[in-house]
């Protein structure tokens, strides 16, 4: 295993197509519920609690060698937001396109041909890891800090927030990211023998209220 495969998958400038989503932040800073530094962090650590867990344990599952077809129902069970499982497949597909020219994989074509239109982003976020010879701590730790960092980022444009109060804001999370990620292992493990259903199945009714809702716009900054 190469621990700086991590750097690359976890880089900003993969080409993921990660920048385009806001992950709820446009809608949020619209609705008023993201002001600035502080209530970025309150946001943020809501992602990571729910829609973040939720990710990284499929993501470590997908490591793992749980069944990604499974892996993929499963996280539409727990997308209720027609708009958000539309923007989780498109940066499946996207994310498929860039791992499979830089750690190509049999098991990531097969998953491409299962889903051409894209599966959803953790499950190939977790084949990709496992394709470049990752753990599924790795997975974990990657989908983790993709879940707060892309609001933080698109929080800087959103508001001219200061980068240094957004990057603040991700060292202030550090150690709730290390304690999701624990969590999100050991669901994954358990599923190896009780199934996907064991996964954590965390709600967030406001970012998936918030995705319907900015999915309507006519004119948005960010795709989702």
């Amino acid at each position: 295993m190469s621990r700086a495969a991590l750097l690359v998958l976890a880089d900003g400038r993969f080409p993921a197509g990660g920048h385009a989503h806001s992950g709820g932040a446009e809608a949020a800073v619209k609705a008023g519920r993201v002001t600035g530094a502080a209530s970025l962090e309150a946001f943020c650590r809501g992602r990571l609690h729910t829609a973040g867990l939720v990710a990284a344990s499929l993501a470590a599952g997908a490591v793992l060698g749980l069944d990604p077809v499974e892996l993929d129902g499963a996280a539409d069970a727990r997308t209720p937001s027609p708009a958000l499982r539309v923007a989780a497949r498109k940066l499946g597909r996207q994310l498929m396109r860039a791992a499979r020219a830089t750690w190509p994989s049999a098991e990531l074509d097969a998953l491409a041909r299962e889903f051409p239109k894209g599966a959803h982003q953790p499950v190939v976020l977790g084949l990709a890891a496992r394709a470049a010879g990752l753990g599924a701590e790795d997975a974990a730790y990657c989908s983790v800090y993709e879940s707060v960092s892309g609001p933080a980022s698109a929080t800087v444009r959103l508001l001219s927030l200061d980068p240094f109060d957004a990057t603040g804001v991700l060292a202030r999370l550090a150690p709730e990211l290390d304690s999701v990620v624990r969590q999100a292992v050991d669901a994954a493990r358990a599923a190896v023998d009780g199934g996907v259903d064991v996964l954590p199945a965390a709600s967030a009714p406001m970012l998936e209220i918030g995705a319907e809702v900015h999915a309507a716009w006519a004119v948005r900054l960010f795709a989702s």
